[in-house]
């Protein structure tokens, strides 16, 4: 083989690992935007709970909330408030046995 055709060989080979380069790096990019990209952004928000801007926009959200739930007649379904008053009484009965002690 002469050096000018390993010369052409090797610019081919460079161009075509260039170009598969950065097909691999866009499909990455577009992949993680797609599927991470909104799942980070709710995680960039509970991180950023130091910013008072954040702290007092959850804490209006948790009082909208729970002025709508006041406002229902019957905030817990009957299958929960059944669940919730089973725990209390475990829990009571654990507490108790710790008194007794």
């Amino acid at each position: 083989m002469s050096p000018d055709k390993n010369k052409g060989n090797l610019k081919t080979f460079f161009i075509k690992l260039i170009a598969i380069a950065f097909a691999a790096i866009l499909i990455i990019n577009i992949s993680f935007n797609l599927i991470f990209g909104d799942k980070l952004e709710n995680v960039d928000k509970l991180f950023s709970l130091g910013a008072k801007e954040e702290r007092e926009e959850i804490k209006n959200k948790i009082r909208s909330e729970v002025n709508k739930g006041l406002k229902k007649d019957r905030i817990l379904s009957e299958e929960d408030a059944k669940l919730l008053y089973k725990l209390y009484m475990k829990v009571k009965k654990e507490l108790d046995q710790v008194n007794k002690n």
